[in-house]
């Protein structure tokens, strides 16, 4: 057997050895390049992926915008900006709401009180009525004439004396508690008007509330009162804050009219200044005419009498 066979017997010629290796250098670079188009494949996809991404960032960046009405001009606002006005919104309504509740139950009690009040002023006409009867019951009886002529109706009448008595006393000390308790609501009620008024004198009058200075400003208010004729009793029941006002107001004016002639008076004291120079330019011209008219006196000369002229002028 030749050593150019094939395995199988047949020949290999030069032509056959040199086709065969290009078949395998073929079938070697194929997947070579398939690995690349595929690198190139996944590199173009990545980029496109990428690019994506970006664009979807940008559109997630650009916040939505709302078209919103608000005293009566129309404005675009984003969506934290919508968020945090409803918020805000919320929080004025529940403020609110909380507000309105709290007037509701303020108005309700004074509503109560003004009705419990209603009722004890009824009550108290009741017990003065029943006092005045109780009064006419005991008025005109001589119970000396029973004492002998009827003793079991004197001794009846005494008892039931004895018992409108008792039954007065209980009736005054009644009317006493309540006479008490108007006192004192009416004393808080002075008490919570002469806070509010002392307030809108603070606002008024600068100075007012302070300590030291409020007790100067009242203390020349009410000498300034006296001294118009208000006496202290009249000033004791003073609770408007409006008179107090007109009071300080008056001290003021009469303040300023008090200082006004001492300053009217340092003006026209003041010395009057002249610019220098001016007095002896006044004293040398008028020596100056009093020469040229001597002058023209003397010549009649037309000359001299223009030179005068000129120093008049």
């Amino acid at each position: 057997m030749s050593e150019n066979t094939t395995p199988q017997g047949s020949v290999l010629t030069v032509d056959g050895a040199a086709n065969a290796f290009l078949g395998m250098m073929e079938s070697a670079e194929e997947p070579t390049g398939q690995t690349e188009t595929e690198e190139i494949s996944e590199e173009a996809g990545e980029a496109v992926e990428d690019e994506l991404v970006e664009n979807e960032e940008v559109e997630t960046e650009k916040p939505s915008t709302f078209k919103v009405k608000a005293a009566g001009e129309e404005r675009e606002v984003t969506l934290e900006q919508l968020i945090e006005g409803y918020q805000l919104g919320q929080d004025y309504t529940k403020k609110t709401q909380t507000l309105s509740e709290q007037r509701k139950e303020v108005e309700a009690q004074r509503a109560k009180i003004e009705e419990a009040n209603k009722l004890r002023d009824q009550y108290a006409q009741r017990l003065q009525m029943m006092e005045q009867f109780l009064q006419q019951q005991t008025k005109g009886e001589n119970l000396e004439a029973l004492k002998d002529t009827d003793p079991i109706g004197y001794a009846v009448k005494v008892a039931e004396q004895q018992q409108r008595k008792e039954q007065m006393a209980v009736l005054k000390a009644e009317q006493q508690r309540i006479a008490q308790q108007q006192q004192a609501e009416q004393s808080e009620r002075l008490k919570s008007h002469i806070a509010e008024e002392s307030s809108k004198l603070a606002t008024s009058i600068p100075g007012y509330a302070d300590p030291k200075q409020g007790d100067q400003i009242r203390r020349e208010i009410r000498e300034y009162a006296k001294s118009i004729g208000w006496t202290d009793q009249e000033l004791a029941n003073i609770y408007d804050s409006r008179a107090v006002l007109s009071l300080y107001q008056g001290m003021k004016y009469a303040s300023l009219q008090k200082a006004k002639p001492n300053v009217t008076k340092k003006v026209t004291e003041a010395p009057k200044t002249m610019k220098s120079g001016v007095s002896q330019s006044r004293d040398v011209d008028s020596e100056q005419r009093k020469k040229a008219m001597a002058q023209l006196k003397r010549t009649g000369n037309v000359r001299d009498a223009a030179n005068a002229f000129e120093r008049f002028l």
